[in-house]
């Protein structure tokens, strides 16, 4: 039975969870991904197509290394906003940037992705990592990043998606649900809190479904890339053009 808590209860226990393991969990992020992730970073921004001296958001930024790679992105004369709800990931996300060279460009602040306090068309894209699956409110969360964004601008999803070849996929997800609660019991003492993104993965809509989400919410041009066989997957929109 899945523990992943009602859409009245997930704000509260996903701020809490987050603030649990925020020490941890960047290397835990690299042993689950076994060393990929940069790589997948990378390429999300890459789909983002902003450009030297761009203004974006990257919601639920976490300790902000997909921030970092949107910096890298945008370059010295860029701004990136990273935003998460959770202190504590922000604490790690600033000591992270520390001696980053672009560590001028970030800007971390605390907010809510519900609710995002910037005003209509104000980026000039917008990525959210492994985050979209915290959300009470799939659509909505949605539907607000796609109001910052500018026409033409387009909004990335990084998050785990739903393997289809056989044998792999029954293989992955006896990974995914035995040996990463696992880890997450043997580093950061938290146990749970790993079961549940293995439990908020398995309730995530596949890829195909979640591109579809996206042209539900008004985005237009929606597709999504599988990586490592659909184990991840980056999802797009782009805000249509005035």
């Amino acid at each position: 039975m899945s523990k992943v808590p009602s859409p009245e209860q997930k704000e509260k226990f996903v701020r809490q969870t987050f603030n649990e393991i925020a020490r941890n969990y960047d290397r835990l992020n690299t042993l689950m991904s076994m060393g990929r992730d940069q790589k997948w970073r990378k390429f999300a921004v890459r789909r983002c197509e902003v450009k030297p001296g761009a203004s974006v958001l990257d919601a639920c930024c976490g300790t902000g290394f997909l921030s970092m790679e949107m910096a890298r992105a945008v370059g010295s004369q860029g701004r990136v906003i990273g935003l998460d709800f959770s202190e504590k990931m922000l604490e790690v996300a600033g000591k992270n940037v520390t001696r980053f060279p672009l560590a001028g460009v970030i800007n971390f602040i605390q907010g809510n992705a519900m609710d995002l306090p910037f005003a209509e068309n104000s980026f000039d894209g917008a990525t959210v990592g492994w985050g979209l699956r915290n959300l009470p409110d799939l659509r909505r969360g949605i539907q607000e990043l796609a109001r910052v964004v500018k026409p033409g601008g387009k909004l990335v999803s990084l998050d785990m998606g739903k393997p289809t070849l056989p044998v792999f996929k029954q293989g992955y997800w006896l990974y995914f649900d035995k040996l990463v609660p696992l880890m997450g019991k043997i580093w950061s003492g938290r146990r749970e809190a790993y079961q549940y993104l293995h439990d908020s993965a398995m309730e995530f809509p596949p890829q195909q479904e979640l591109t579809n989400i996206f042209a539900e919410c008004g985005l237009v041009e929606t597709r999504y890339f599988n990586l490592l066989g659909g184990v991840v997957a980056v999802v797009e929109g782009r805000k249509p053009s005035l």
